[in-house]
């Protein structure tokens, strides 16, 4: 249990959450990939592509080259796509894809962080058209996401405007604190990849969770907490009176933000180095 409110004399302090499996059972973006196919921008063939690609996701298995081959790939397969459709998409189908794959035990730490008075923010590598509904879903107070360029015609061209990956979360996360006035040495952090390994050494209380082999051999040196999530649960049956907010509410959501990342280019980063480090 984490400890009662914090002093409001002291300095402001929050919790970082990365998003894929650490929050969420799977990754963020490609669970989206059958709507997106439903909704025309991708076809059969890049459906089964990114059904193998979420299990190399789950099962940690994927070298360096064969993530880098994916992000090309599916940066690629973005290009062109109309931002507004994508987060119809998202809001559309969000309660239905995400809400059922949220940890319980990730949601409660969320619920004692705001308890205790801390500010909870959502750091992820995947794309912020995914990444802001769902932060919205879990009630967190900030978003940092990828975010890819977006065209005067309103759709990607591809490129990266802001990757949020490895060091640049950390930098991210300092950011906040001076604009924000959090004491890092008083922050908690949590993450399930060995990537992310500059943002848990940047607080003072980093934990690993459902870690990979890389960051579980980094954490016990570190002598870090170690946290196993197992209970993916509706929100709305592990709280009868929890009240999703409406969906046009959550399309206001995922509008922040004029260049908000393309949902095909961050899926694999979480895991990007983990592999070859083991």
């Amino acid at each position: 249990m984490l400890c009662l409110v914090e002093n409001r004399f002291l300095p402001r302090t929050a919790a970082f959450f990365d998003l894929d499996k650490t929050v969420i059972a799977k990754s963020s973006t490609l669970t989206f990939s059958k709507s997106f196919y439903q909704g025309g921008l991708i076809n059969r063939r890049a459906v089964l592509r990114t059904a193998y690609a979420q299990f190399v996701f789950l099962a940690g298995g994927a070298d360096h080259d064969q993530m880098e081959r994916m992000r090309e790939y599916l940066s690629a397969l973005c290009k062109g796509w109309n931002v507004q459709q994508v987060k119809e998409i998202v809001a559309e189908t969000l309660h239905e894809l995400i809400d059922p794959i949220i940890y319980d035990e990730a949601a409660t730490l969320i619920e004692e962080h705001h308890t205790a008075g801390r500010d909870v923010v959502i750091v992820s590598t995947s794309g912020a058209e995914v990444v802001e509904p769902i932060g919205e879903l879990l009630g967190a107070d900030r978003v940092v996401a990828t975010r890819m360029v977006v065209g005067d015609d309103g759709c990607f061209t591809g490129e990266v405007e802001y990757y949020a990956y490895g060091p640049t979360k950390a930098e991210a996360i300092r950011a906040l604190a001076v604009s924000e006035g959090y004491d890092l040495s008083r922050c908690y952090a949590y993450s399930d990849s060995a990537t992310d390994v500059p943002m848990l050494e940047s607080v003072g209380h980093p934990h690993a969770v459902n870690p990979d082999r890389a960051l579980r051999r980094e954490a016990a040196l570190r002598e870090w907490p170690i946290l196993v999530f197992n209970r993916p649960v509706r929100l709305k049956q592990r709280l009868p009176t929890f009240s999703l907010p409406p969906r046009p509410a959550l399309v206001a959501a995922a509008a922040v933000g004029a260049a908000a990342a393309t949902a095909g280019l961050v899926w694999y980063t979480s895991r990007r180095r983990a592999a070859a480090s083991v």
